[in-house]
């Protein structure tokens, strides 16, 4: 029972990934796992994850960056998209990694003995779960409603209010989900992770000692989430949708899906562009997602916040060793 009930906070976690982490190769950044945190510098990652007993398990890998092996993937717009999916790769990886650390001590509790723990195959099915999820709840759904309101009334036929309407459904269905998760306890403690891999990254990016006293002063808002990057997501979609008119469904749901890496890719440009120019015009584009970030980071204890400190600091010792050169927002 307690395997599944794991399971089910893997998935829920999963879905969320893409709000958890922060993408960004060059920066320091991180992600919120199950009970715990994952953290990576420009040529290394760490997590640390605590075990039902307080016992913290932490693990370290080299993390080779994209646009040093192939320099087309450092071009604007392009690097978005490639930074997108290899953050995704190394978040489920940690996700993994996470679910593996908190089953290893329940294990005990099985009759037979039997070892828990998310195989290939498992993890697998809960990605395919996933992916089938996002499309239907943000690309399908949101189409047939706006579609079937153009048959009440012509006018949400129009190319802009459809793809509007279309848009907002989109968003509305996002805020929902993210708010009804954290009613859940075990994803509202992912929340509080969350909370704490923001603070620890504003504190060593600002240079303070990384302390649970000194972490915990900083806001649990940072404008690198991927919470931003998401609604910035939503909002660009939605313009780009309007340049591009079609009179079917499945017209309009082939745009959608085909359009998804540049819109990514833009969205990326801009987060970047909007956390270096706070005054800018991008950034109150970006603002809604850090009005989101109220619900997807939570006030974290200090227990948390140590477990976020303990994984920055297994990046950081794995980067000094590669001799990789770190830039400071």
């Amino acid at each position: 029972m307690r395997f599944w009930r794991q399971n089910l906070r893997f998935l829920a976690a999963l879905q969320l990934l893409p709000a958890l982490e922060s993408g960004e190769e060059i920066l320091v950044g991180g992600q919120a796992v199950l009970e715990g945190v994952m953290m990576r510098s420009p040529h290394a990652w760490g997590i640390a994850v605590r075990k039902p007993s307080g016992e913290v398990v932490t693990h370290s890998e080299p993390l080779d960056r994209p646009s040093e092996k192939h320099k087309w993937m450092g071009w604007p717009v392009v690097r978005g998209v490639m930074t997108l999916g290899h953050a995704m790769s190394l978040g489920f990886k940690a996700l993994r990694f996470s679910a593996n650390a908190v089953l290893d001590e329940v294990q005990a509790d099985e009759p037979d003995g039997k070892k828990l723990e998310f195989s290939g195959w498992l993890a697998a099915m809960n990605v395919v779960f996933s992916v089938a999820f996002f499309i239907l709840m943000y690309k399908v759904v949101p189409l047939l409603a706006t579609t079937e309101l153009k048959k009440i009334n012509p006018l949400f036929g129009e190319q802009i209010v459809f793809n509007l309407v279309d848009g907002l459904i989109r968003i509305g269905l996002f805020l929902l989900f993210v708010w009804a998760v954290s009613l859940w306890k075990d994803i509202r403690r992912v929340y509080e992770y969350h909370g704490a891999e923001h603070k620890t990254v504003f504190a060593f990016e600002n240079g303070d000692p990384l302390n649970a006293a000194s972490v915990q002063k900083y806001t649990t808002f940072h404008p690198r989430c991927g919470t931003s990057f998401l609604m910035t997501v939503m909002i660009i979609s939605m313009l780009v949708y309007m340049a591009f008119p079609a009179q079917t469904f499945w017209a309009r749901f082939g745009i959608r899906i085909a359009l998804l890496p540049v819109i990514a890719g833009v969205s990326y440009e801009i987060i970047r562009f909007a956390a270096k120019h706070r005054g800018s015009l991008f950034a109150l584009m970006t603002a809604p997602g850090l009005w989101l970030q109220r619900i997807t980071t939570q006030p974290p204890d200090d227990s948390q916040v140590e477990c976020a400190i303990v994984a920055l600091d297994e990046a950081m010792a794995l980067e000094k060793q590669r001799g990789g050169e770190l830039v400071i927002a």
